[in-house]
């Protein structure tokens, strides 16, 4: 085997054991996709063959070898490297320059650059050498990262949730890569919760659950479904095809209008530009884009914490007026940001003042200046009950909840108010497949009570499976939009890349 990990148990102050006794089998020349919820130890285990920790009990093995690893650098020295989900790139750099960071010989920036000429070329992994990295896209910044570990002779590499910022073709082009390593004989670790893509790509899975090895089993043996149910213990409802008792728009009702709107973003990439939008009562529209396109940026300008440069918002036909976050509440305007825990919620807070958060200052939660603490509790009591918050009790503070239950507590308070419109920034971004299940049947739910909802996602799986219209955002504009019945993943991918023309709409 190329990997051998036996009873890999690791622990952590406070008693938490992340890894227990773990057993991870990966041959050479496989790709070998490791799944698991949030906390199920994927992490733990990747940065145990990875040097970043060492594991308290069990051994690692490298092609039959005994190894012990005290840093990154004895890993990388032995042929294990990882290319994180969130790169560790010096943007200011040139790729040649990064490509000699931490390599250990001589700073010689030309035959570094023939070296990423070379093996991009071997790969399909090309990139300009001498282009600052601030200058590329997310998926070139990502061939930078994986020419690296090429380069540094890694015979084993881990790819942490490597298409989570990657256009459908941009995905193809890697899982392509992935294939042309494995032929020389490489191993590699795919790390994703995205099913279809482990099954498309994967020779073997391993799932992991509550830091233990569930089973590995053969990717061709098995469906979605089955890993689905490994991963959570139940089954789970997660394509388009699943989903029952879709909510029906109404026509009459116009409850988010957006016209001309433009904004200053930290870019001039992710600025809006003006950008027309319209959503009706019970319709669920979906604005996807790779990250850093200005899809962040419009949300949080619709809501008002942008200030817009230009266009006017409308609520259920009332415009909104730029005085802020309590203007929109008040308008009927309900937001989940993207950071739940940093821009949503307050950490320290417990629950049941979070849950009043937005109501606190008006009856029947309070009475002129005095809080009443018993409305306020018995709001707090109803909602855990029922969006299901597995919690302690309503006055354990927020964060030391599990991140689908801190996004039920952010569900909870902005559907239960009952909004006209209900913008949702990447609601399941971070969270397992049970918890995504549950968010994205909250979301249904409060459309089928109509709500319009305002769907943000880098996920077009979750786009397709839940949205009527799909709205495609490239540098601040609208690209396309797509139907229901219309949507066309190649199109949709192609107009994400910034290919525009006839053969983007829909």
């Amino acid at each position: 085997m190329a990997v051998s990990m036996r009873g890999i148990t690791k622990r952590f102050a406070g008693g938490v054991v992340a890894n227990d006794g773990v057993d991870l089998d990966v041959a050479p020349g496989e790709v070998h996709a490791l799944l698991g919820e949030n906390g199920a130890g994927k992490s733990t285990l990747s940065n145990v063959l990875t040097g970043l920790y060492r594991q308290d009990e069990g051994t690692v093995s490298l092609f039959g070898k005994p190894v012990s690893f005290s840093s990154p650098k004895d890993a990388i020295a032995a042929g294990v490297a990882m290319v994180h989900q969130h790169f560790r790139l010096v943007t200011k750099f040139t790729v040649a320059e990064n490509f000699l960071l931490g390599s250990g010989g001589s700073f010689d920036a030309k035959n570094a650059a023939e070296r990423i000429t070379a093996l991009g070329k071997e790969y399909g992994l090309e990139v300009d050498p001498n282009a600052n990295v601030w200058e590329l896209s997310v998926g070139e910044q990502q061939r930078v990262e994986i020419l690296k570990a090429l380069d540094r002779r890694a015979k084993i590499l881990i790819l942490d949730e490597p298409t989570a910022v990657l256009t459908p073709q941009e995905a193809d082009a890697l899982f392509a890569t992935m294939r042309r390593m494995t032929e020389d004989g490489r191993s590699v670790i795919f790390i994703s919760h995205k099913l279809h893509e482990v099954m498309k790509v994967s020779d073997r899975v391993t799932t992991l659950r509550d830091g233990r090895t569930v089973g590995t089993v053969v990717t061709k043996d098995v469906t979605s479904a089955d890993l689905a149910r490994q991963m959570v213990g139940r089954s789970v409802v997660f394509s388009e095809d699943d989903v029952e008792d879709r909510p029906e728009v109404d026509p009459s009702r116009l409850v988010l209008d957006v016209l001309g709107l433009s904004a200053v973003g930290v870019r001039p990439q992710s600025s809006p530009k003006s950008v027309d939008l319209q959503v009706k009562a019970g319709e669920i529209v979906a604005i996807c884009g790779v990250s850093g396109n200005g899809q962040r940026e419009l949300a949080a300008s619709i809501y008002g914490l942008l200030k817009r440069t230009s266009g006017t918002v409308k609520v259920n036909g009332v415009e909104s007026k730029q005085k802020g976050p309590r203007e929109s509440t008040a308008l009927g305007l309900a937001f989940i940001p993207e950071d739940r825990l940093k821009t949503g919620l307050s950490a320290s807070l417990p629950i049941k003042s979070n849950l009043a958060l937005k109501g606190y200052r008006f009856a029947p939660m309070s009475s002129g200046p005095f809080l009443k603490h018993k409305v306020i509790k018995a709001n707090a009591e109803e909602k855990v009950k029922r969006y299901g918050i597995k919690c302690p009790g309503i006055d354990t503070p927020t964060r030391v909840l599990s991140g689908g239950n801190v996004q039920k507590v952010l569900l909870a308070r902005e559907i239960g108010a009952n909004p006209h419109i209900l913008i949702a920034s990447t609601p399941t971004r971070g969270l397992d497949v049970g918890a995504i299940e549950t968010v994205r049947s909250l979301l249904m739910e409060a459309a089928r009570n109509g709500t319009g909802v305002l769907l943000i996602t880098e996920d077009l799986d979750e786009a397709m499976a839940l949205a009527h219209r799909l709205v495609v955002m490239f540098e601040g504009r609208i690209a396309g939009e797509f139907h229901r019945g219309d949507f066309n993943i190649e199109k949709i991918g192609l107009l994400m890349g910034g290919h525009s023309g006839e053969d983007g709409a829909a």
